[in-house]
Parts: structure tokens; sequence; C-alpha cells
């Protein structure tokens, strides 16, 4: 029988318990299989040869040193449908495969002998392989596995050499070398073999997507990545997920792209060893499931080590940083009465950002015997940007939405006019008699418009943008926003810079200092930053604005 179609019989019995989105994609394969007309069919056989050589030919460098290697069923099912769908000229289907899995699952090892498969029995003339990472410590890791897989093989020392920068066979003239995000002109290789060991700690995409050119005039290419879950996020590895998902939900279809997913199917299951192997399908035969039973309890009881036991064996998306806020500790749907702020004294802030990109502008406001800090905000982002935002496949943010509402002005061109900026200062002194008595800011990035701040009356103060002068406001800032105390008329775009917040925290000499940082690398935090310019800046002013709203 079918190693995929065995695979998915177990998967349906409950006798293998997966994910959904490995589920469906065995589903679909199983379906492929069995129907096997149209342009691809399954040719067992030939999958067979390619699994043969790996468990002949190929020794473990680790564990019983020399041992050959034994392929799992979840392993013998991915490769039969990485290897064995072809057309009628015998050409693989799938030239992409990401199998994305918890670590300790064997993903280096199985990497190495499909390297050294495609180096040796894939019919390719002079083949290049290639192991890529961002570092060359990572890329390497998966070829000096195969450098001791070849010496571990009587038949592989026999036809491989060990050169200084590869692996050469001498039969084809084909190599196996690992490559740098640091290579120059990484798409004029000539790659039959790209491998990725831990896509999720690329952190520029360039290597995945020059790679993938250079394959291009190969017959039948295959770049294969394995990964565990990483802190990286909004980066290749959660693009890949979401391309994968969405091809699996039938939104996108890619006839060569074969995507399995294992990782917990709801975040509570990390603690009921019941669903460990939804993330982890070599768990008790690969993966020792006592190691992992004393990480899980280690997490449970270290919040700090917590993210890493969910990314990297859940393979859940998680952060290196912890959140600054929780959603509910941000949510405040209070609205403001702007009569009831009319004629206050105020303390402002901004957040210029870069003149592309978003820029925000905040007043906070005390009123007498009252807890509430009062937060107004306006945001600027120019119109080229909101254009570039509609065309992503998945938009950063619904910014013409929150334009329209009115929470956002735009810039017409390319850039910020920080004229609009100095202009709503003016606008809330003027409409609403709110006088901001100072007002903090980034002064890296003002420039001019300080001065011209300065001119129209304005007294700025500069803010140090660091831990140093950020880690006591930022504390009691998030107090007040546990405490429900911050009123900021339910703005849309201050509770979602809220939620992006995460926190650097380190502790130096026993006092531990924070700093604000993005959750997500596509995701904004302008507002927060804006607002804690602001708060700060009344910190540094308390008694002395105090005596002002009495």
């Amino acid at each position: 029988m079918s190693f995929i179609l065995d695979y998915t019989k177990k998967i349906e019995s409950g006798d293998i318990l997966v994910p959904e989105d490995v589920r469906r994609a065995y589903d679909r394969l199983a379906n492929e299989a069995v129907a096997n007309r149209g342009k691809w069919h399954l040719d067992e056989d030939l999958a067979q040869h390619h699994m043969c050589f790996i468990e002949t030919f190929c020794k473990q460098s680790q564990g019983i040193a020399g041992k050959p290697l034994k392929l799992e069923l979840f392993q013998k099912a991915a490769l039969e449908a990485t290897y064995g769908f072809v057309d009628d000229d015998c050409v693989r289907r799938f030239n992409e495969v990401n199998f994305l899995l918890g670590r300790k699952n064997g993903k280096t090892t199985l990497l190495s002998a499909v390297a050294l498969d495609l180096l040796c029995d894939d019919m390719e003339g002079a083949p290049e392989i290639y192991f890529i990472a961002t570092k060359m410590d990572q890329a390497k890791k998966g070829f000096d596995e195969c450098e001791r897989m070849r010496k571990k093989s009587p038949e592989l020392r026999r036809h491989l050499r060990k050169r200084a920068s590869d692996i050469y066979f001498p039969a084809n003239e084909g190599i196996i070398k690992p490559l740098a995000s640091d290579v120059k002109k990484l798409d004029s290789y000539n790659s039959s073999g790209v491998i990725v060991d831990e896509l999720g700690a690329i952190t520029n995409r360039r290597i995945y997507d020059d790679m993938k050119q250079s394959m291009s005039s190969r017959r039948q290419p295959l770049l294969f990545c394995i990964s565990s879950n990483n802190f990286v996020r909004g980066g290749i590895y959660d693009a890949q997920v979401e391309y994968g998902r969405g091809m699996l939900r039938g939104e996108i279809k890619d006839d060569h792209f074969l995507f399995l997913y294992y990782q917990l199917d709801k975040r509570e299951q990390w603690t009921d060893p019941k669903y460990w192997i939804l993330a982890n399908p070599g768990l008790g035969t690969i993966k020792k499931k006592d190691k992992l039973e004393q990480l899980v309890k280690k997490a449970e009881q270290d919040p700090a080590f917590k993210p890493t036991v969910l990314a990297k064996d859940f393979n859940l998306n998680e952060l290196q940083f912890s959140r600054w806020l929780e959603y509910n500790d941000a949510k405040n749907d209070m609205r403001q009465d702007m009569e009831y702020l009319r004629d206050s004294y105020a303390i402002g802030g901004c957040d210029l950002s870069s003149t592309t990109d978003l820029t925000c502008a905040t007043v906070i406001i005390r009123k007498p015997e009252d807890p509430k800090l009062y937060v107004i905000q306006k945001y600027f982002l120019p119109r080229k940007r909101i254009e570039e935002v509609k065309d992503q496949t998945v938009p950063e943010a619904p910014y013409e939405r929150w334009a329209a509402d009115g929470w956002l002005t735009v810039s017409e061109g390319a850039s910020v006019d920080y004229r609009q900026v100095t202009e709503w200062f003016v606008h809330i002194v003027k409409d609403y008699n709110i006088r901001p008595l100072w007002i903090g800011y980034d002064r890296a990035l003002a420039g001019y418009w300080q001065q011209e701040m300065t001119d129209t009356g304005f007294d700025m103060e500069k803010i140090a943008q660091g831990s140093f002068s950020w880690t006591y406001p930022m504390k009691q800032l998030a107090a007040e926003f546990r405490e429900h105390r911050v009123n900021y008329d339910f703005n849309p775009m201050l509770l979602w810079c809220l939620t992006n917040t995460a926190v650097k925290s380190k502790n130096s000499d026993g006092i531990e200092s924070i700093m604000p940082v993005k959750a997500q690398a596509n995701r904004r935090i302008d507002g927060t930053v804006s607002l804690l310019n602001a708060y700060t800046c009344l910190k540094n002013h308390e008694e002395d604005y105090m005596r002002y709203i009495k």
C-alpha cells in the first residue's frame, strides 16, 4: 500500500493524531493518489527508489553511529508525495516542500539525507545542492551532517569527496555546499536542490527568493524546507504559513507546493500530553517524550522559558519579547466629551517616525478631582504608503477606513507633511482652548519641525528614546491601563498600536529596565511611542502641571 494512503487511513481511523492542516493536506494527496489521473500520477516505485537510497546508504552520525536511517511513516508519506507525484515524462510535480514541525523530530537528519539523495540519485546532470540560511553557522549544520553521513557510509565515502567548501560527486560533477545571505548574486547560481534548515530563523527573505529564482533552468528542481517555529514574526516563515493555509483552504491554487504544517490546533493543548504529537509526529520514536515532559514542566513554572517551548516544541507563534499589555487591559470603550475637555491644560507628545511612514501626535489631559488620563491623538500617513498597503496580500492595517473615520490625516504624495502636525496642535488650542504646556518629542527625528513648533509658540522638550528615560513611565502607564483609567475615545489606531507593543527588558545590577519594541516586524507602535513621549513629559513636570489644573 502507498505510504500516503496508509498514513491517511490511520489518520481517519484515529490511530494517528494530526493537526487539521495536515489532515487537509493528506485528504487531498490521498484523493489524488487514488484517482491517479490528470497531469500527475503517483509513482510509488519511483518514490520507494529514493527512500531505499536514504535507508540504505545514509547512516546515523549520532546515537548509534553508523546505523542505517529508518524512516518513520510520517516521513515516508511526505517523501512519497515529494518524489512520487510525477507527470508522464517522470518529471516531479512538487518543486517546493515546506515541512514544518516541532524541534528534535529528525529535521536536520532528514534534510541531510535528502540532500545526498539529490546529489547522487536524482538523474540530474551536474547537480548543485545548497544549504541556505541567514548565517553560515546555520547553513553548515545540515552540510556538516551530510559530511558525517558520508564518513559513516562506506559506499558514500568511496564515491563522494570532501573538498574545502563542498562535497563533490565526480560521477556527475555535482556538489553540496552551504550558503549564507551575505553571498552576492545568489540568483546567479544554477541550483537543482535548495535545502532550508530552520526557515523560521531567516530574517531576510532575499536569500529564499534569490535561490528559488536560481532553480528556474533545471528540469525538476526541489526547494525543501524543514523548520520549527521561531521568534521572527512577519518574516518568510509566517508568509509561507499564510500561503500554505490559503492553498489548503482553496483560496490559492498552486499544484507545485507541498505544505505539511504540524502544530497544536489550540494553544491550551500544550499542557495536555495527548495533543503533543500534533506538533511532534516523531514523539516517542525520534523525540523523547520524557524530555518534552521536563520542558513543559519548566515552562509552566518559568514564564520567561514558556515562549521558547510554545514556539519551538509546539510550533505556535510566539514573541521573544513579552507583550506590554494584554488586550483586555488595552481596550477601553469609554468615549470622550470634548466639551468636558475644553478649556484645559495638557501635555503633548509626538512620534514623527520617518517621513514615509506613520506619524502620531498626542495630548494628555488631567481634570480636577478626576483620576482619569484623557488622551487625544491624531495620526498622519502619506498617500503613497496607503496605496502600497492596499496591494499587500494581507494589508497591515485598514488605513483608508481610519482616514474616513477621522482618526488619520492623509498627506498627499510620498511623505508626511509635518506642517499638518503643527496645524493639528494649533487646532487643539484654537478650537478647544486645550493648551499643551510642554510637548515631548524625539530629538533624533524632529529636525526643522521642532523649530517650527517653537516659532508657533509651543514649549518643546527633548525625550531620549530608550530604557533610561522610559522604564519608570512605561511601568506606571501600564498600571494606568490595567486600572482602565486611560480614556482615549476608543481610538482604534491607538488600540492597534498598544496591542502591537512588546517589551524588551534587561536586568542590570538588580534593576529591570524596559523599552517598547514591535511585537511583529510589520506592525506599528508609533501611537504607543507618541503617548509614551507625552506621558514621560508629564512625569517630568507632574508637580508643576498639577498646580495648573487645580
